[in-house]
C-alpha cells in the first residue's frame, strides 16, 4: 500500500497564469514542482559551475546552489471553438518507478476546471510524446479500471512515436504506463495517430504540430499562430532554459542525443529574434520567454504571465 504523494501547490483560487498570443490566450495548468535533484539527474552536464556561468538563470530557473528548477505542467487554450490541451503530466494514483511520481495526489483536475477547461469540455489533447510525465492525466481511475479523463476529446500524437514504442521491448515500468495511460485511450477509440511531414501539419486553426525528433523518435512541438502573435510549446525538445545557452546539453533519457541536439539547434536558430513566445513544458515560473542570439548560442528573455 503506497501513501499518496501530495505536492505543495498554490490554491486553485489563484487564476491560472496566462499569456496573450495574438488572438489566443494560453493558460498554464500547473501539476507539480519536480524535486530539486531532478535537474542533476535529467541534465547531468548542467553542473553547478556551468549554471553559475549563466547568471540570468538565477533566481527563476536555478537556485543559489546551481540546482535547476523544473516543473510538470500543461498548456490549454481555445481556438476556433475548440478547447485544446497540450500534454497531460504525471497523473494521480499511478504506480511509478520514480518516487516523485509514484501514486501522486494533485489537484490538477481542479486547476483545469478553474481555468475553464473542465475535462468533459476538452476537444483535443496533443501529446508531444509518449513519456510517463506527459501522458499521465490521459486517464483517471474508475474503480479498478482506467478511463479517458477527457471523454469527448481526440488524443493526437505522431504515428512515428506510436510505431517506435510498439516495436520496442519495454521494461516493466513503461509497460505499466502504457497499460494505465495510453492503451485505455486507444481502446476507447480516441487515439489519433498523425503523419508529420517536415513542415508539420495543422490539427486545429492556427495549431501546427512540427516534428522535433531526438528525445524520442516521434517527438513533436506545437506551433501556435494567433494572427498577430506566435508561440511554440516545447515539449521536451527543450527541458530547461539552460539549453538555450548550451544547446549541446542533452537529457539522460534522450533516445538519440545527437539528433536531439541537432533538432534543438535548428529550433533555436529559427526562434532567435523571431518574436515567437517560447512556452517550456518543464520551465518553472515565469515559464515563457523569447530566444535571442548570443554568440554561437542563445539567450532567453523571460516574459511574465499576463503579457
Amino acid at each position: 500500500m503506497h501513501t499518496p504523494t501530495t505536492p505543495s501547490a498554490d490554491s486553485t483560487d489563484t487564476p491560472s497564469p496566462t499569456w496573450s498570443v495574438g488572438d489566443l490566450t494560453v493558460h498554464r495548468i500547473d501539476e507539480v514542482p519536480l524535486p530539486a535533484e531532478t535537474g542533476h539527474w535529467l541534465l547531468p552536464d548542467a553542473t553547478p559551475e556551468l549554471v553559475a556561468d549563466v547568471p540570468w538563470l538565477r533566481p527563476d530557473f536555478a537556485d543559489a546552489s546551481g540546482a535547476l528548477r523544473l516543473v510538470s505542467q500543461s498548456f490549454a487554450f481555445e481556438v476556433g471553438g475548440m478547447r485544446v490541451l497540450v500534454d497531460t503530466g504525471i497523473g494521480n494514483g499511478k504506480p511509478r518507478a520514480n518516487p516523485a511520481w509514484n501514486n501522486l495526489l494533485s489537484d490538477y483536475p481542479d486547476r483545469l476546471a478553474a481555468a475553464g477547461f473542465a475535462p468533459e469540455t476538452v476537444d483535443l489533447v496533443v501529446l508531444t510524446h509518449l513519456h510517463t510525465d506527459h501522458v499521465g492525466w490521459n486517464t483517471r481511475a474508475d474503480g479498478t479500471a482506467w478511463r479517458p479523463t477527457f471523454p469527448h476529446a481526440r488524443y493526437v500524437t505522431s504515428r512515428v512515436e506510436w510505431d517506435h514504442w510498439a516495436a520496442t521491448e519495454m521494461d516493466a515500468a513503461r509497460q505499466q504506463m502504457f497499460r494505465d495511460s495510453v492503451h485505455p485511450v486507444r481502446d476507447a477509440g480516441q487515439l489519433d495517430l498523425v503523419e508529420l511531414p517536415a513542415e508539420g501539419t495543422e490539427v486545429a486553426p492556427g495549431v501546427r504540430l512540427v516534428p522535433t525528433p531526438g528525445h524520442t523518435p516521434g517527438h513533436l512541438a506545437v506551433e501556435l499562430d494567433g494572427g498577430t502573435g506566435a508561440a511554440l510549446i516545447t515539449g521536451d525538445a527543450l527541458h530547461h532554459p539552460v539549453q538555450t545557452a548550451h544547446p549541446g546539453i542533452t537529457s539522460c533519457v534522450d533516445i538519440d542525443p545527437r539528433q536531439a541536439t541537432a533538432t534543438r539547434r535548428r529550433l533555436l536558430a529559427s526562434l532567435a529574434g523571431s518574436g515567437t513566445l517560447v512556452l517550456g513544458t518543464h520551465f518553472p515560473d515565469p515559464t515563457a520567454g523569447l530566444v535571442t542570439a548570443h554568440g554561437d548560442a542563445y539567450g532567453f528573455t523571460p516574459v511574465p504571465p499576463g503579457a
